[in-house]
């Protein structure tokens, strides 16, 4: 059996369009990139087996992710979605599926709607002047931050397949000539904020109004019964709700996604599109990711007003539907759920309970503990794995190397403030998980990337990587985040 039964294809993406053959105005047909040869280096088997492609032979996985021989009833060709896009706050008319293309449709086991999207499958009309290719450098990071990211507890795409290629590429940012890959995600949705931005760029109404149906039948059927503005305006409810609960996932995973333009964005609150990532070593609002956002646009502590910037800019595109004061009026929510999703996310992280009705006072809690560890440049990482649990973890905070840091006035007011809190009911059991009775968490700082990739790069020795996702693993175990379960 080459595909298990449980495999169910739902190409829904090409019915967009007025036309299939030409694909106008949502997408473009495009060709693979034919590659001198396929050596698999990652491919994620409990994702393949929610999504019905976990009996897929090694070789047949490469004629699939490499060559991209179409799936069985979905997509006959590959497509480039169209999209615009705001670039550290610069329109750019001229971006799209550059270097990628959506390849298939298929629904998991809890009948969502999924896209098999790639990065660096070859050139399609919106490479300007690029190759269109990836370097493997670049594929086995975004494998090390998905997983990470996901061990965390963080609503992200999931790194499916990452195969390398064998071509030799020229990078500015790397090492020339760079080692060639082809990565595969499994994401929640293909549609970016700047796809419903190239749509108003070019006045088509009826095409975003069509766009807003596909996200609702799709992504958000609850909406299903609704009409008229509302309909348009309980969608951008939903992905301001989503959008605020991801910005709060990626503080308290002291993530920083690095380049938050529009297009990096989509519909369901799903992080995706990793570049320039870092995880923060202390809690540093200033930190960056990229070595070019000169200014700090994009750093640790401004991500949520990078991401309310760009859903204003959403609700300018859906103003061809609705009027601006009551996109606004959704807007002017942004706050109060970004507000939410800070307490909610941060004390999952702290193992405490969190109650909507203190929402206001745990979120001021943790922007007190962030200042603290700011103020003392605490770890960030060890800071939350020796706080888990508040007052159940008393005696690990004592024995902790950083302990003495811990027993400063500053921080022990706020660890006073932990300790009056009620821990989170499986709180007890986490912290008897073997990760815990270990006196280092597991972390995903730069240098230990780029020692992972140096084995890779000097001696092809990818042992260090199998072994950081076994650690990685080991952490997920621990926090009990389900992988089966985006939300």
């Amino acid at each position: 059996m080459v595909i298990s039964k449980n495999y169910r294809p739902a190409p829904a993406y090409i019915n967009l369009s007025d036309s299939i053959d030409e694909g106008a105005p949502f997408y473009d047909k495009v060709v693979p990139a034919d590659f001198p040869q396929g050596k698999l280096r990652f491919r994620n088997n409990e994702w393949a087996s929610h999504v019905g492609l976990d009996t897929v032979s090694d070789a047949k996985w490469v004629r699939f992710f490499k060559d991209f021989e179409p799936l069985p009833d979905n997509f006959p060709t590959p497509i480039a979605v169209r999209y615009h896009g705001h670039q550290f706050r610069h329109y750019n008319p001229d971006i799209g599926d550059g270097r990628g293309f959506l390849y298939a449709q298929l629904r998991d086991d809890q009948d969502r709607l999924l896209d098999l999207g790639t990065k660096g499958s070859g050139q399609t009309p919106y490479s300007r002047s690029g190759d269109g290719r990836l370097t493997l450098k670049g594929g086995v990071r975004e494998v090390l931050a998905t997983q990470m990211l996901e061990a965390l507890g963080v609503y992200t795409s999931k790194s499916f397949s990452l195969i390398e290629t064998g071509e030799s590429l020229h990078r500015n940012d790397e090492p020339s000539p760079a080692r060639s890959a082809v990565l595969v995600r499994l994401s929640h949705s293909h549609v970016r904020f700047g796809v419903f931005q190239r749509l108003a760029f070019e006045k088509n109404a009826q095409a975003i109004e069509r766009l807003v149906d596909y996200c609702i039948d799709n992504f958000y059927p609850r909406l299903s019964g609704t009409t008229g503005d509302d309909r348009v305006l309980g969608l951008y409810q939903e992905i301001i709700t989503q959008s605020a609960r991801l910005v709060g996932q990626w503080m308290a995973a002291g993530f920083v996604h690095g380049v938050l333009n529009t297009d990096n964005l989509n519909v369901t609150g799903e992080s995706f599109d990793y570049g320039p990532w870092r995880f923060v070593p202390t809690a540093d609002p200033g930190f960056t990711a990229a070595y070019f956002d000169q200014t700090g646009l994009y750093s640790y502590g401004r991500q949520g007003e990078a991401v309310g910037w760009n859903l204003s800019q959403l609700g300018g595109a859906l103003s061809l539907l609705v009027s601006p004061d009551a996109l606004t009026k959704c807007l002017q929510t942004y706050p109060r759920h970004y507000e939410k999703s800070m307490a909610d996310a941060f004390f999952a992280r702290l193992g405490l309970a969190c109650d909507d009705e203190n929402t206001a006072s745990h979120a001021g809690l943790v922007m007190d503990l962030l200042k603290v560890m700011a103020l003392k440049g605490a770890p960030f990482e060890q800071t939350f794995f020796d706080l888990y649990g508040g007052k159940l973890s008393e005696r690990r905070i004592n024995s902790s190397k950083y302990n003495e840091l811990y027993q400063g006035a500053e921080f022990a007011t706020v660890i006073g403030r932990l300790y009056a809190l009620t821990p989170a009911k499986n709180a007890s059991k986490t912290l008897e998980h073997p990760y815990f009775a270990g006196s280092s968490p597991c972390t995903m700082l730069i240098d230990e990337v780029e020692n992972i990739w140096s084995h890779i790069a000097d001696d092809d020795d990818w042992a260090p990587f199998q072994a950081k996702l076994a650690q990685i693993g080991h952490l997920q175990e621990a926090y009990g985040h389900q992988a089966s379960h985006w939300a």
